[in-house]
């Protein structure tokens, strides 16, 4: 009987040990605000008119993951990490960017190995330009600030598919950063190829960023957001510039991002500039640029400044500004959109908080995309009252 006990206790302590070698996690944000918008275009009898809606990720993608981590001994780990996005307003699934029929883990799918050398992940993932949005307005309004230029320059977060990225330790605050996408291309590895170097310094309550990528023109370009761009005004069908025989492994999209934060006591100051080039749209390229849309802009100049300030430990006040400039090709005029945008964030527990926006987006030379609720159309501005509620899990 003693010398069972004895066998099972060995048992137990074995499967301990190995449990606690290995673990996987399921996590999530469910993130749903209400909205309401001014000066929003497809009003009834035409012209624009006010929208109210429940809106899914306003500050966050609503999503549900899994990540896991495998000791294989020496200091090495083996990790993953998948991440599906969904619209908790209608129950939907965030499904397709068009590379196949469906994307069930669109937000994130990536294999790799961590250890004393920093991590080298596979997959489906973002940039670094992602990471270095910490330090910018994106870590308090999230999309709400989407519209005026952090969509376009990536700090929202842009994925890169078929890529592989290194990410070092932290050296003496510093980390850095290389990713590159293979554009899967017969006969021309330059199609569809993307790649990028990056890095942070953190010391203390500066932080400094700054991030390089460049993407270029392919059938199965490895940058996501060159797969849906289509180009304007072309008939009978619409031609993909990106996608066009004649642009293959051309430069598409070239970002680059500086970022800068401080953190005085309660309260938190950055600032930060981006640049985005877009050679391939010009204006002989079947009309793309007609309508002059931020997307469609041959080159933009992004510029932001904000501050949040911690009134407690549970309430934080925000408030930001952004600038951009586009070159739209053959227009002869810059287009601009400036948003200024104040909040609120009050935290009920610490996976549980309530906020509050309000955001202006004006533009003149060029459409206006929104905040939150669709377009304004032209040269016009509108204002954007959120509020919703967001829990972690």
């Amino acid at each position: 009987m003693k010398k069972s006990l004895l066998a099972l206790a060995v048992l137990g302590a074995f499967a301990g040990a190995a449990q606690a070698q290995s673990s996987v996690t399921i996590y999530g944000i469910v993130d749903t605000g209400i909205a309401y918008s001014s000066k929003v275009t497809g009003a009834p009898g035409g012209g624009t008119g006010s929208k109210f809606g429940l809106n899914s990720g306003v500050i966050q993608g609503s999503r549900l993951g899994f990540k896991g981590v495998e000791d294989l001994g020496g200091g090495l780990s083996a990790v993953f990490n998948l991440e599906a996005g969904f619209t908790n307003d209608d129950g939907g699934l965030q499904g397709s960017d068009n590379v196949t029929t469906s994307n069930l883990f669109r937000r994130k799918s990536v294999v790799g190995l961590a250890g004393g050398f920093g991590t080298v992940l596979l997959g489906r993932q973002t940039d670094f330009a992602d990471t270095l949005s910490a330090y910018t307005s994106i870590n308090d309004f999230g999309g709400v600030v989407s519209n005026s230029g952090s969509g376009l320059s990536r700090l929202q977060g842009t994925r890169t598919n078929n890529s592989i990225n290194y990410t070092t330790t932290n050296l003496s605050g510093f980390t850095g950063n290389l990713i590159y996408g293979f554009g899967e291309t017969a006969g021309k590895t330059s199609a569809g190829q993307s790649f990028g170097i990056g890095g942070k310094y953190d010391n203390g309550p500066l932080g400094l960023g700054i991030n390089y990528y460049q993407s270029k023109a392919g059938a199965t370009p490895s940058d996501t957001s060159l797969i849906p761009v289509t180009a304007v005004g072309t008939t009978p069908a619409a031609t993909n510039v990106y996608t066009n025989a004649a642009n293959i492994g051309s430069s598409a999209q070239k970002v680059l991002n500086v970022v800068a934060s401080y953190q005085f006591g309660p309260a938190r100051v950055y600032a930060n500039y981006s640049r985005v080039k877009q050679d391939l749209n010009t204006i002989g390229t079947a009309g793309f640029t007609s309508a002059r849309t931020l997307g469609a802009s041959k080159k933009a100049d992004m510029y932001e400044v904000g501050t949040s300030y911690a009134l407690s430990p549970s309430l934080k006040l925000m408030a930001a500004v952004d600038h951009t400039r586009a070159d739209i090709d053959g227009s002869g005029t810059k287009g601009k959109l400036t948003q200024i945008s104040l909040g609120a964030d009050y935290w009920l527990s610490k996976r549980t908080d309530l906020y509050a926006f309000v955001s202006n987006m004006r533009a003149t030379d060029m459409i206006n995309p929104g905040v939150t609720g669709g377009s304004t159309g032209s040269d016009a501005s509108q204002t954007a009252i959120i509020t919703g509620i967001r829990h972690k899990f």
